[in-house]
C-alpha cells in the first residue's frame, strides 16, 4: 500500500499525477487527509481523500509519499501525528518519497542526512546535511526518492512505479500515457 499525505495547500500535480501513475501500474494507493476528509490544494482543487490520518494503518505500508506545496508542507509539519507516522514508517523500513518543498520535512526529521536528494530550487539551505543534487528532476537514494518540483511530477511518479513494481511496469505505464520525456 502506498499512502500519499495531503494537507490543505498541497501541490495538486505532485500528489495526483503520481497517484494516477501508481494506480495504472496496479499499485494500491490511498490519499490520506492530514487536515480532514476533504483537502484543498494550493490551486483551489478540492480532493475527497480515501481516509484521514487517524484512520491510517501503518502495517503493510510500502511507501509514504509527501507532495509539496508550501501550505501542504506546513500542514504536515504542524501535525505531530503526521510527523510520527513519517518517523515510524522510516524506522520500519518503508520507502519514503517527497517532492518540491516536502523533502525539507525529511531534512527536519534527519532522514536525508548525508543522503543524495533534490528539492525545490532555492530551498537547498533547508535540506540540512543532505547532498542536494540541484537540477535533477528526481533523485533516488536507497529507500528515499525525492523530486524537484511540479514539473517533475511524471518523472517522480514513474520512479515510484519502478521502485515498487520494477522497470517493466514503469515502462508500460510510460507507454500507456505516451510520456516521452
Amino acid at each position: 500500500m502506498v499512502n500519499i499525505l495531503l494537507a490543505d495547500g498541497f501541490e495538486e500535480a505532485e500528489a495526483l499525477v503520481p497517484a494516477d501513475l501508481l494506480r495504472r501500474a496496479g499499485i494500491s494507493v490511498q490519499l490520506v487527509g492530514v487536515t480532514g476528509p476533504t483537502v484543498t490544494g494550493g490551486h483551489g482543487i478540492t480532493v475527497a481523500v480515501d481516509l484521514t490520518l487517524d484512520q491510517i494503518a501503518p502495517e503493510g505500508m510500502q511507501m509514504l509519499v509527501l507532495p509539496g506545496g508550501l501550505g501542504g508542507v506546513e500542514g504536515i509539519l504542524a501535525s505531530k501525528t503526521a510527523l510520527a507516522l513519517i518517523q515510524s514508517a522510516w524506522q520500519q523500513g518503508c520507502r519514503l518519497a517527497a517532492i518540491c518543498a516536502a523533502p525539507t520535512i525529511l531534512a527536519q526529521l534527519g532522514i536525508v542526512d548525508r543522503r543524495r536528494a533534490v528539492c525545490y530550487p532555492g530551498m537547498e539551505e533547508s535540506m540540512g546535511s543532505a547532498v542536494v543534487q540541484s537540477g535533477s528532476p528526481v533523485v533516488s537514494d536507497g529507500r528515499i526518492i525525492t523530486g524537484e518540483a511540479a514539473g517533475a511530477a511524471f518523472d517522480f511518479g514513474l520512479c515510484l512505479v519502478e521502485a515498487l513494481a520494477g522497470p517493466a511496469a514503469s515502462q508500460k505505464v510510460r507507454s500507456e500515457v505516451v510520456y516521452r520525456h
